[in-house]
């Protein structure tokens, strides 16, 4: 559920950015790279329709590249596109130079959609000898990508299958049921996470994954308070947790991001005061984001800014900033983010915003409600709670912009987040009328019964109050 990686969305940016990367994989291992001589990148469906807002071309070219997403300086994004653009060539692979003009060889087929999900790529390279090899990948969501099987030759088939042994999990989880079922041995939901995950690696690998996890959203939050400016993308959306920061610590002192949330923690306790922190560090991610900058998919990067904002809430004013209770908060979260994925879609191309805002508010209520020393069930109607307030969110984002209205959208995730946790806290969930695992069958049923229009498409709502011509994107 928790992925680093750059902005501005996951299944728009991400998603194409490792898509990409497999193809160049694909082509090492049939020993073809040193030999392509032109390469071509079709984007169907959602892709083509947002693709230029949500900076997919740039992602599928840094892809080709090589370079990866975790570990790029991001600084440098803008200057290495415009290079290769100016320039009309790339290095495949960070090896192989090819003639790549990105205005021909990346096609966005707005009328064109395939058949298993609305994003979707092919990558096409042609060998000096006259050799093509073509193939097609799904953007999924949050950053995960699926080949699409008839791509495959059976021999690469059997690899992936080999390769891919089956894992045995203590506690298998399908839904929020199952969950409960293993919590009722006497275990909290973080605990059964922690168990699962150590069927794929040792414990402290996982914590020290988690640690990563929790610094990027730390330092994404801090660069979004203290980087003032415009947007990019035709809009001139304003970043304004810059000028919210500068309210809120009232010119006291401080030299670095520990310094400055002792600053905001002893800043006020008063309900606005508070509010607006957590509105100034979900913004910032999500300004953050729209820049191209490094975030974490929470679980997506259209919604990156809810997790983060919430466990900072609890970091500074509940006092949960021990390690310990940062993991717990962190594992408890992917879980619930999990059972979504398994029961539904965190993909807004499939679900519209409840997939994103609405699973990552659901996610960090329950994290939050656990942290608090909720029961696992409260914790869990902390995230039917929160979700049953998302159910049918569109996603009309304007100009294809992760910007108007998603950056928004965080902070209004992170609040119903939070007052869905003091909903659970104060509720025994007996007498719960909706559980969880029901208001994800709403919805996923929700999603089905939705407009294509209001599926990431930028054809229906805002975006059509308010258009923008792509060309400025």
């Amino acid at each position: 559920m928790f992925k680093i990686g750059v902005g501005p969305s996951s299944s728009h940016t991400l998603g194409p950015w490792r898509a990409a990367q497999l193809f160049v994989a694909r082509l090492k291992s049939l020993e073809l790279l040193e030999r392509v001589m032109r390469v071509e990148v079709m984007l169907y469906g959602s892709l083509a329709k947002t693709g230029k807002g949500h900076g997919t071309d740039t992602a599928v070219i840094l892809g080709l590249e090589n370079h990866d997403p975790v570990t790029i300086d991001v600084g440098e994004i803008h200057t290495r596109v415009q290079t290769i653009r100016q320039q009309q060539h790339l290095l495949l692979g960070g090896q192989h130079r090819v003639t790549f003009d990105p205005q021909e060889a990346i096609q966005f087929l707005v009328h064109d959609a395939l058949p298993f999900h609305p994003n979707a790529l092919t990558f096409a390279a042609e060998t000096v000898t006259g050799q093509s090899i073509a193939e097609t990948y799904y953007s999924v969501g949050g950053g995960f990508v699926v080949q699409e099987p008839a791509a495959q030759d059976p021999a690469q088939q059997a690899a992936q299958s080999n390769a891919a042994q089956p894992v045995v999990l203590p506690f298998p989880i399908t839904n929020a049921n199952d969950l409960l079922h293993w919590c009722m041995k006497g275990l909290s939901i973080y605990e059964v996470v922690l168990e699962n995950e150590a069927a794929w690696r040792p414990e402290a690998d996982t914590l020290r994954q988690l640690s990563q996890i929790w610094e990027v959203m730390r330092q994404s939050i801090y660069r979004g308070c203290h980087t003032g400016g415009y947007l990019p993308g035709g809009l001139n959306v304003k970043r304004r947790a810059f000028d919210l920061n500068k309210k809120l610590v009232d010119n006291r002192p401080y030299k670095n991001i520990d310094e400055w949330l002792l600053v905001l923690r002893t800043g006020g306790t008063g309900f606005a005061y508070i509010l607006d922190c957590v509105s100034c560090f979900a913004l910032a991610v999500n300004e953050e984001n729209a820049n191209f900058g490094r975030v974490v998919t929470a679980p997506t990067n259209g919604a990156a800014g809810v997790i983060p904002a919430v466990l900072m809430y609890y970091v500074v004013f509940g006092g949960g900033h021990a390690v310990h209770m940062i993991n717990r908060f962190l594992l408890t979260a992917a879980e619930v983010g999990s059972i979504f994925k398994k029961g539904a879609t965190i993909s807004a191309a499939m679900g519209g915003c409840q997939a994103e805002i609405g699973v990552s508010s659901a996610m960090a209520a329950a994290a939050l409600t656990e942290c608090l020393g909720g029961t696992q069930r409260q914790a869990i109607m902390a995230a039917e709670i929160a979700m049953e307030h998302h159910l049918g969110l569109t996603c009309d984002p304007i100009g294809g912009l992760v910007q108007v209205p998603c950056i928004e959208r965080n902070t209004m995730g992170a609040i119903k987040a939070i007052t869905a946790s003091q909903l659970a806290l104060q509720s025994t969930p007996d007498f719960g009328i909706v559980s969880l695992d029901k208001v994800i069958a709403t919805m996923w049923n929700t999603a089905l019964d939705m407009n294509s229009k209001y599926k990431e498409t930028s054809d229906g709502g805002l975006a059509l109050q308010v258009p923008i011509s792509l060309a400025d994107c």
